[in-house]
């Protein structure tokens, strides 16, 4: 059975959708003096924007680019593993890396296909508090200059862990819903239906991608 027609829309439209709604379209405004993970999260942004701006790359180049973006700006094998659960422990290395790989694809495309979704728009930094030693999450909100009266930003937060001297996305939440944990959870469901194998699970991400990258809507159950 396939992946449900909600982890699609969900992860789409949103995982893996905001670390990269924000690379997106928008521009990073710290409303204060910004603390070293806030300004992390601001200048890592205004990098995504430049690379998914730039008219002069054509469009492999502009995708080889923001792959090594998003590999910087996040902990792809972390939260990888993270999302696959605890068939990670059963897994061989090869079928492990072999997940990692079509989940970092599968991150890629997400994030380009929703490009457009967010021209235009306006990510603010609201402020940051620290869980734990080196473990952050910075807050913001998309604001959309075109919205009407009432209308509410959406909140979006970013989960940043100090690895070594080096900052790190590790999760997102979007208007509350921590996209990791979410994904996890489908993961998990598509994984008992399916023997626990992730091989099926790669390829069903695969089939995702290639989807996502041809313009069409996720695969239904």
């Amino acid at each position: 059975m396939h992946l449900s027609a909600a982890f699609g829309t969900r992860v789409r439209g949103a995982f893996f959708v905001s670390v990269m709604a924000a690379s997106f379209g928008l521009a990073a405004l710290p409303a204060r003096a910004a603390t070293p993970a806030e300004t992390f999260v601001s200048v890592n942004i205004q990098k995504g924007l430049t690379i998914l701006g730039n008219r002069n790359l054509a469009p492999a180049d502009k995708s080889a680019r923001f792959r090594d973006f998003l590999t910087e700006l996040t902990d792809i094998r972390r939260i990888a593993l993270f999302t696959l659960g605890p068939v990670k422990r059963t897994a061989s290395p090869a079928d492990l890396n072999a997940f990692v790989d079509a989940f970092h694809d599968f991150a890629v495309g997400v994030y380009e296909s929703r490009l457009s979704a967010y021209s235009g728009q306006t990510l603010k930094v609201t402020g940051s508090n620290e869980r734990a030693p080196g473990d952050y999450i910075v807050s913001t909100v998309i604001v959309d200059p075109n919205a009407q009266s009432g209308d509410q930003p959406l909140q979006v937060d970013f989960r940043v862990e100090d690895e070594n001297g080096r900052f790190v996305v590790i999760d997102v939440s979007v208007a509350g819903i921590w996209l990791a944990i979410e994904e996890r959870d489908q993961f998990t469901a598509f994984l008992d239906q399916n023997q626990e194998s992730v091989p099926a699970l790669v390829s069903h991400l695969k089939q995702l991608t290639r989807q996502i990258r041809n313009g069409g809507p996720p695969p239904s159950e």
